[in-house]
């Protein structure tokens, strides 16, 4: 990891210290991912096959997951696992309720009612990755506010191995979650499946979950597209950043920088302390542990660009942090609460020593479907509310027209609207022919 003075840098070089891997949207990749979304869309099923065994390195009939391979994931499950993914779950909707948006109505005047109606994305369709690793946390962060949103059908695609099954926990997953169908289908290749539709795949109308920059670039063309789908998020490579006093356990902050760090060659990781001492014992822990971690590989390539930076207080820290809008953000300090509300931007934050960012990735019950690469400036992440669609409603008697009539039709006449005044202003003189003739 690069060591860093925040203090010492011009602004070039900050700029340069808190720049994320360059995630690419190059020419090869946006051509390559035009090219299978305009497959899928020509050839269907057909093509998703082909890709399936260029890519997947599998051999498929149907992209179907059928109900008997439902029930010999189950049987094969460890039951410890089985046990974990369903408290998990539990956890996950127990916060995921409490926070659901509520439906509202005001009277914002008498005689004038507005209210708020919540209703269901119709069909969603969620994308767990299983590159290196299979994922059935993502099934719970996605399948679980789905169902409690009540969208009428979920559909679930996730990459087949090499056997042509998939996962045995991400099907278990899914299946607790309530998700209606789930496909044998990763990379661009998904995503278009499921914005367009095949004979095999329904059109959703709106796509969630994360991927590799595939994946990312599929989901941005087709959110682009009017008849393509709406997405969830942009979303870069996972990252934390991770501010630490000179009371932090070394051991704790260097654990937490590695478990982004083997997420992936392209996550990113970043310590802000004001402790020289701290930043001299991470830099030491991080190496010992890492030689240890089965994917040490990948995470030392995550490292080689990631920082330590020295801040000159903690004040400091929150104000470079807000600057680089992790996705992730661990306070390893004495009184983190203090901290907490000069946060502006942030996808999760973790509190204290005893607050490891794998438990948010798993089983504290918030959602590790978040916006990473700076995209914590201006979005959220997943919540029950993503599946959602808020429509108002209003109406208004009689005499809420008389008493905010006459505000409409002036606003409608400074904007030089006539029939917008006019629907008022005629409504008004019925009100007062009808009381004139009584």
């Amino acid at each position: 990891m690069k060591r860093l003075d925040w203090n010492t840098l011009a602004e070039a070089a900050r700029i340069d210290a808190l720049a994320r891997p360059a995630q690419s949207r190059a020419a090869e990749l946006h051509d390559g991912v035009a090219q299978i979304i305009a497959a899928v869309r020509g050839r269907g099923d057909a093509a998703l096959l082909e890709f399936s065994a260029r890519y997947d390195r599998c051999s498929l009939s149907s992209v179907v997951v059928e109900e008997t391979e439902f029930a010999a994931a189950e049987a094969a499950l460890d039951p410890a696992l089985k046990a974990a993914i369903d408290e998990a779950a539990g956890r996950i909707e127990l916060f995921h309720r409490a926070t659901a948006p509520q439906a509202a109505a005001v009277d914002t005047a008498p005689g004038v009612r507005v209210e708020r109606m919540l209703r269901p994305i119709s069909r969603v369709g969620l994308y767990v990755p299983a590159g290196s690793a299979p994922l059935p946390s993502t099934a719970l962060m996605l399948g679980v506010p789905a169902r409690i949103a009540g969208c009428r059908e979920v559909v679930l695609c996730s990459p087949a191995r090499a056997d042509g099954s998939c996962d045995e926990a991400v099907l278990y997953a899914a299946r607790i979650t309530g998700v209606h169908k789930v496909f044998k289908l990763g990379g661009a290749q998904a995503i278009a499946a499921m914005a367009y539709g095949t004979a095999s795949v329904p059109r959703c109308d709106k796509l969630f979950g994360p991927g590799n920059s595939w994946v990312t670039e599929a989901k941005l063309q087709v959110s682009s597209d009017p008849e393509g789908a709406a997405i969830d998020m942009p979303a870069g490579p996972s990252e934390v950043l991770v501010i630490a006093d000179a009371q932090a356990n070394p051991v704790f902050v260097a654990a937490d920088l590695l478990s982004q760090a083997e997420h992936g060659p392209d996550s990113q990781v970043i310590l802000l302390s004001p402790s020289a001492q701290l930043l001299d014992q991470v830099a030491g822990e991080v190496e010992r542990q890492c030689a240890t971690l089965p994917r040490d590989g990948i995470a030392r390539q995550a490292l080689a660009q990631s920082r330590l930076i020295a801040v000159e207080s903690l004040a400091q820290a929150v104000e470079v942090s807000n600057r680089y809008a992790p996705e992730h953000l661990i306070l390893q300090v004495a009184q983190p609460r203090r901290l907490l509300e000069g946060i502006d931007s942030a996808g999760s934050v973790f509190l204290g020593p005893w607050t490891p960012e794998s438990v948010g990735d798993y089983c504290s019950g918030s959602n590790h479907v978040l916006p990473t690469y700076g995209y914590a400036r201006s979005y959220s992440g997943v919540s029950v509310a993503s599946y959602q669609k808020q429509i108002s409603v209003q109406e208004v008697s009689a005499e809420g027209l008389r008493r905010i009539g006459p505000c409409t039709a002036t606003l409608a006449a400074a904007e030089q609207l006539e029939a917008h005044r006019r629907a008022v202003t005629l409504r008004l003189e019925a009100l007062d022919a009808q009381e004139s003739g009584a």
